[in-house]
């Protein structure tokens, strides 16, 4: 990955590749990192053990789920306001307590004032894995606060995530960055490029004798 980003003509100042002042850089070597983070949530009462599966999530809503978002959680094992568990950290998954009702807001670089309705537009989320590993809104936002990014940029898909992960910067005390969403990749058709739609990757262009040049070309965002 690393080799094809330098060859597509990106660089970059530190990293798991070249070291840098906030290293660690991989998160398998961050994990006391996250458990500071998840114990200091822990505390507050910010989270809460959850034994419920995604299909147990899906049978208890009254509307179907539609897409990749993560559906509104029903908040069958959410305990009463101000709960402190003192169970095992794994085992069970944890979720985030959203303030239900409150509007969580945020300006967008790229896409403008984002809006959306804590447990409405997303509910409880997971914070830590029953395997007793952090969830991605937990590890990146650990991981950016702990590694003083200022400006977070991705794709434009993950703007509910950063609803989730603005909740966890201000439980976690942190200074929120800024965001910039940018639009997705697509195709000719304007199918967002993924594995899973057998999209080529960079290699197999470059493989296919592909330029840097000619492939921003053939798919601009």
């Amino acid at each position: 990955m690393f080799e094809d980003l330098r060859w597509f003509g990106l660089r970059w100042s530190e990293g798991p590749d070249i070291g840098g002042p906030y290293a660690p850089y991989n998160q398998s070597a961050r994990l006391d990192h996250y458990s500071g983070a998840f114990e200091q949530l822990r505390t507050g009462g910010f989270i809460y053990p959850c034994t419920c599966s995604r299909q147990d999530v899906l049978r208890a809503l009254t509307a179907p789920h539609q897409g990749e978002e993560e559906p509104v959680y029903p908040g069958t094992c959410r305990p009463s306001p101000g709960s402190v568990s003192t169970a095992p950290r794994s085992g069970v998954n944890w979720r985030f307590r959203v303030p239900d009702g409150e509007t969580i807001c945020f300006v967008d670089l790229a896409c403008g004032e984002q809006i959306e309705v804590a447990g409405r537009d997303f509910g409880d989320f997971l914070v830590w894995r029953k395997d007793d590993f952090p969830s991605y809104q937990l590890a990146c936002t650990v991981d950016d606060a702990e590694m003083r990014i200022t400006e977070v940029v991705r794709g434009a898909d993950l703007i509910t995530s950063t609803f989730r992960q603005v909740l966890l910067y201000r439980a976690l005390g942190l200074e929120v960055p800024a965001f910039y969403h940018c639009p997705l990749v697509t195709d000719a058709q304007g199918v967002r490029l993924a594995k899973r739609s057998d999209a080529l990757a960079l290699r197999t262009l470059r493989a296919g004798g592909g330029t840097p040049e000619q492939i921003r070309n053939d798919y601009p965002v």
